[in-house]
């Protein structure tokens, strides 16, 4: 599946935080680039790339090798609560239930 967040976080440290956020899910680093990283491990694949876009916005793709919700996706989007409360801490998440 692929998943797409937009953030003010620079390319340079969303990576810092993938680096540190796939690690703890036991996820090893295969390949890297300075914008984007593959993990790999029990869970699956996942493809990380950050690329600037349009003045001060940073695009985050997300790309795992799972069919449907998968704990990896799941995660994924995790991954990207972490970077909406790295670009804006006070921002308080609610379900929308």
């Amino acid at each position: 599946m692929r998943h797409y967040h937009r953030t003010q976080v620079t390319p340079e440290l969303v990576m810092a935080a993938a680096d540190e956020y796939f690690a703890m899910l036991h996820l090893a680093r295969q390949a890297s680039s300075p914008r984007s990283r593959v993990y790999a491990g029990e869970l699956g694949t996942v493809k990380v790339s950050a690329k600037p876009e349009g003045g001060h916005y940073t695009f985050i793709e997300a790309e795992t090798d799972q069919v449907g919700e998968s704990r990896l996706d799941r995660n994924v989007k995790r991954f990207f609560v972490r970077i909406h409360r790295q670009a804006e801490p006070s921002h308080k998440l609610a379900a929308a239930y």
